[in-house]
């Protein structure tokens, strides 16, 4: 009997920290502009309004990463969100 209730205690206890993570996501925000100090800006700006749309509220650090083209720059951010 107390093999049992460790297990159940293990299930529980793993169910709990799978709640905890589902109400967290990461949200992405990203801009196509001709430098990229502005794209950087711009994908930046529409994490921030993603992140507020869906009600969530910003965890951890911005993920940013940039690719040049032949005229634009793309650059996309992304975060962890939670309720």
């Amino acid at each position: 009997m107390k093999g049992l209730r460790i297990g159940l205690a293990v299930v529980m206890a793993a169910a709990f920290a799978g709640n905890a993570d589902a109400a967290c996501r990461t949200v992405v925000g990203s801009a196509d502009m001709i430098t990229r100090d502005l794209a950087t800006f711009m994908a930046n700006a529409a994490l921030k309004n993603a992140i507020e749309a869906k009600g969530l509220k910003p965890s951890g650090e911005v993920a940013l990463s940039c690719k040049d083209d032949t005229f634009t720059t793309y650059c996309k951010a992304s975060r962890k969100a939670c309720n």
